[in-house]
């Protein structure tokens, strides 16, 4: 969220002047976009952290006005991707999502909000369905979920910078443990950068997952992929192969057991 607060204080000032003068007016009586921005940061800040509800439908009528005022901006569309993430309605999250999938991405700055938008529906409409995902991991064997049917499998989004995931290491080696032998896998997704911090962490605390590396980060091609924009994510695929939770760290080993069958 603090991201896109960077992008929201145009609120006001667009509003206002909007309401007294036509979006087609000459390019020369328009402010810049920067100009905007940095006018009315401090404003829109307070205005969310006052209300957030109605702060969300503000971010979302600005994100309207500035992307027809000012479309080859990517601004605007990562402040609609704010208001989809952020909503509770999942109408109305599903139709911008489907909006910024459908915008050209030839910019590259646009071009990474769409990838996002069309990973995030990707994500959503995943859930209950078989999960397709195979690689080759750090560690030089393939890993292919087809193949292990008749598992539950555990997929977890991380990285060893990540705090709130290396937290998590303990309870899922904890399950892993306790329920490997009676059909319980975990596929690593790492979301880091540096290969051989990589190596030296699995070695130091003894994680014998297969992981996938590819060195690129948040950009790490089967999180964006799968729409994952935050950390830990960790997702649990059935027997059958169909994704059956995508907060599976809540509860891990009682939800392990459910789909086991113990």
């Amino acid at each position: 969220m603090k991201t896109y607060l960077n992008l929201l204080f145009t609120a006001v000032l667009m509003a206002n002047l909007f309401v007294f003068a036509p979006l087609s007016h000459a390019v020369s009586d328009k402010p810049s976009f920067d100009e905007v921005f940095k006018k009315l940061d401090a404003e829109v800040r307070a205005a969310l952290k006052k209300d957030k509800n109605k702060g969300i439908a503000e971010l979302e009528r600005v994100g309207n006005l500035l992307s027809k005022d000012y479309p080859e901006e990517f601004m605007p569309y990562a402040m609609l991707e704010a208001v989809a993430r952020m909503t509770s309605d999942q109408e109305k999250s599903l139709k911008i999502l489907n909006r910024l999938a459908s915008l050209d991405g030839s910019d590259p700055k646009i071009g990474r909000i769409v990838l996002k938008a069309k990973g995030e529906l990707k994500k959503r409409e995943a859930l209950g369905k078989p999960l397709a995902m195979s690689f080759m991991a750090l560690e030089g064997n393939k890993v292919d979920l087809a193949e292990m049917k008749g598992k539950v499998v555990l997929i977890d989004f991380w990285a060893t910078w990540c705090g709130p995931c290396v937290r998590e290491i303990p309870s899922v080696k904890k399950t892993y443990d306790a329920l490997h032998k009676q059909g319980f896998e975990i596929i690593g997704i790492s979301m880091d950068s540096d290969k051989k911090k990589l190596e030296d962490f699995l070695a130091k605390n003894d994680m014998p997952w297969p992981q996938f590396f590819d060195g690129k980060g948040w950009k790490t091609s089967l999180a964006v992929e799968h729409g994952i924009s935050s950390i830990p994510a960790m997702w649990l695929v059935d027997k059958e192969g169909n994704l059956v939770d995508q907060n599976a760290r809540s509860d891990l080993e009682k939800k392990v057991k459910k789909y086991l069958n113990l």
